[in-house]
């Protein structure tokens, strides 16, 4: 694999990592981790679209049941988990059972309160399309933050994922960056 060097851009890094203004070092952080945020959810908005056909919001729902094997969620969790109003998750939960990705089904015992699964469709899409996303992500984080702050949210991955295995990959020609 290519050496890290490669794969940083030309921009400078975030400026709120440079520490140089008044805030303080938890905030500086924090605007570090928007920043990230923000690239990284930009470039997925058009990939997931074109690997899902769904919006990043429904998108959002998919990634969070997709951590809950074999069950689903109440939708009042998922909204507070995704700090969604529940009226919002509530058409993108439509959107997503329309398209087949997602079961709905009455709470046993809680007349209001409704669980949401996902599919055997929505889960062997989200198996085919992991990898395309991944390295999407990759490629957001190298473009916004620096080697050190990739380091650091290397290190909020979960172990055994190898942080020079989720690095940028060089971008196609023409594909700009």
């Amino acid at each position: 694999m290519a050496d890290r060097a490669e794969h940083s851009t030309d921009l400078p890094e975030c400026p709120s990592a440079q520490g140089s203004g008044l805030l303080p070092q938890e905030l500086r952080a924090w605007m570090v981790m928007l920043a990230a945020v923000g690239a990284v959810e930009q470039r997925l908005r058009s990939v997931v679209k074109e690997r899902l056909d769904v919006s990043h919001d429904e998108f959002l729902v998919l990634c969070l049941l997709a951590e809950q094997p074999g069950e689903g969620l109440r939708m009042s969790r998922v909204a507070e988990l995704l700090g969604r109003p529940k009226t919002r998750l509530t058409y993108q939960v439509a959107c997503l059972q329309h398209a087949g990705l997602v079961d709905r089904r009455s709470v046993c015992g809680d007349k209001r309160g409704v669980e949401v699964t996902l599919t055997d469709k929505a889960r062997l899409l989200l198996q085919e399309t992991s990898g395309a996303l991944a390295s999407t992500v990759a490629e957001a984080l190298a473009h916004v933050v620096g080697p050190d702050q990739r380091e650091a949210m290397y290190g909020l991955l979960p172990q055994g994922v190898d942080a020079e295995a989720t690095t940028a990959p060089t971008p196609a020609p023409g594909r700009g960056a």
